[in-house]
């Protein structure tokens, strides 16, 4: 049995396909600092561009770029750090407080109905006794445990945190040369198509990164602003990091909302308070799914907003929450994959051309004649 051409290419490429993804597949742990690494020096390069173009040296503005990224992520941290420091010894006096309190409104309410209900408060105070204080022996010694289990994870941790920056500082000292010399591999006669598809897809993206920043001030606004008008004394440390957080999907928004009901609880005592803050983060988690994130960021990379909400739900189902990160610059990619292949399609013979085959002659009815049955 011999083979043609063709499917000699075909099975070569798809030979080439299985043996690259086993290799990721097994050098996925491996990876994940470079492919981090890769996505802050792309997400950088503009920066760093306009820096050099100033007269700044190369070397100098990749360190900058690299060290106002780090002061971002710095000053998110010393939002949430001091909030929950200073929240969560509270809880173990301010929760049992706002039981009674719901046992004075609620006991009543329910003895209307014949209803007997009532929430055990000392035992609560007990267990919040026993969460906040006196195991800590048992905490640490617990954290070293998982330590020593997980110490994989660990290391992967500490790599991405401190070997993804090293990696994009020298990605950004050496990026056009590696654009050029990768430009290289290509083939000459797929050169020109390959340079209009990464133009377009670079374009894309930068809209995306432009789009996704604007989405972030705009919610770090409004959760601040809410929160402030509803009485929240920390509302500015909790709305910016609920707003700088959303680009982790989920994540970034119930981290916030844990947050400020936590320091709702403490600050108003009363069940309206919490129920006011946790209307707040509602009302923001739905303007911002169906309005603010579709426009501001579907709209800037050309997607429908029904097909932002797709590929968030999707992109979850495939990948879990690494899908939900990737969900919308990957749907960017792939959008402008899909605008070139219906490109190539309309102009292609299959579409363009006509049936050639020649139609079929039309019956022809004979003139009736003087005797045939009518």
């Amino acid at each position: 049995m011999t083979f043609t051409s063709n499917q000699i290419r075909a099975a070569s490429w798809g030979l080439i396909a299985v043996v690259v993804w086993l290799l990721l597949t097994l050098l996925a742990p491996v990876l994940m600092p470079f492919v981090l690494a890769g996505v802050l020096a792309y997400a950088l390069q503009p920066l760093v561009e306009r820096l050099h173009a100033r007269r700044i040296p190369r070397w100098l503005g990749a360190g900058l770029a690299i060290a106002m990224l780090m002061l971002v992520m710095l000053a998110v941290v010393l939002l949430i750090v001091p909030v929950i420091t200073k929240q969560v010894p509270l809880l173990r006096e301010q929760v049992p407080v706002l039981l009674e309190n719901i046992n004075v409104w609620l006991v009543p309410l329910l003895g209307r109905f014949g209803i007997e209900l009532q929430v055990d408060v000392s035992l609560v105070r007990e267990w919040m006794q026993k969460l906040v204080s006196g195991h800590e022996s048992q905490l640490i010694d617990g954290l070293l445990s998982s330590l020593r289990i997980g110490g994989s994870a660990l290391a992967a941790v500490f790599g991405n945190l401190i070997l993804a920056p090293i990696v994009a500082y020298y990605l950004l000292l050496d990026w056009n040369g590696l654009v050029a010399r990768s430009k290289l591999l290509i083939p000459l006669r797929w050169l020109p198509a390959t340079q209009r598809f990464l133009d377009e897809t670079d374009a894309v993206l930068g809209q995306y990164l432009r789009g996704q920043l604007l989405v972030m001030g705009v919610l770090a606004v409004f959760y601040t602003v809410a929160l402030a008008l509803v009485g929240l004394k920390l509302a500015l440390p909790i709305g910016v990091f609920t707003g700088l957080a959303v680009f982790i999907p989920y994540l970034g928004f119930g981290v916030g909302l844990v947050m400020a009901l936590l320091a709702a609880v403490l600050q108003f005592q009363a069940l309206l308070g919490v129920a006011l803050v946790g209307a707040v983060y509602v009302v923001g988690q739905v303007v911002e799914s169906m309005y603010i994130t579709p426009r501001l960021l579907g709209e800037r990379i050309g997607l429908h907003p029904i097909a932002v909400i797709f590929a968030l739900m999707a992109f979850g189902q495939l990948f879990g929450f690494v899908g939900i990160l990737v969900a919308l610059p990957a749907s960017a990619v792939l959008l402008v994959a899909l605008r070139r292949a219906k490109d190539t399609y309309l102009s292609s013979r299959l579409y363009r051309e006509a049936s050639t085959a020649a139609p079929a002659p039309a019956a022809v009815t004979p003139p009736a004649q003087p005797g045939d049955p009518v």
